[in-house]
């Protein structure tokens, strides 16, 4: 599944440390798809994406793709924010269960409170210097 891409015209307040090997990771959020890692061992997913398994400490691992959809699990507005962050408050930010059982702490992008447990779907924010990620309610 395709993510939506919405563009922002201003660079990232913080952006991620990116390695040789989170790279593919971030090359297919601006290309609007999500992917992780798959361990061929036990099965289980990780997020973020590791080069070996949380779970079983296995370094056989695989990148595989992610849906992107989810349901809201919680949310909260941030209204002092971190001084990185002091021009983009008041925001909100969240943690989404994806529908292949992970769960993420992402920006969540709603002008009022969603509802807990909608469905949400993952998007690529598309900085001037780079994408994050973050989820936004659908229907």
């Amino acid at each position: 599944m395709s993510l939506d891409i919405l563009h922002v015209d201003r660079a990232r307040a913080y952006p991620p440390r990116v390695t040789a090997f989170t790279q593919r990771f971030w090359d297919s959020i601006a290309e609007g798809r999500l992917e992780t890692t798959i361990c061929d061992d036990c099965e289980k997913l990780t997020f973020p994406p590791k080069t070996f398994c949380p779970h079983c400490w296995s370094t056989k691992t695989r990148w595989t793709s992610l849906s992107g959809r989810g349901r809201l699990y919680s949310q909260t507005m941030i209204h002092a924010a971190p001084a990185i962050f002091r021009d983009e408050a008041p925001y909100r930010v969240g943690i989404v269960d994806l529908d292949e059982g992970l769960r993420i702490a992402t920006r969540v992008l709603s002008e009022t409170a969603p509802a807990l447990d909608i469905p949400v779907q993952i998007v690529t924010l598309l900085y001037t210097d780079g994408p994050l990620f973050a989820g936004r309610p659908c229907d």
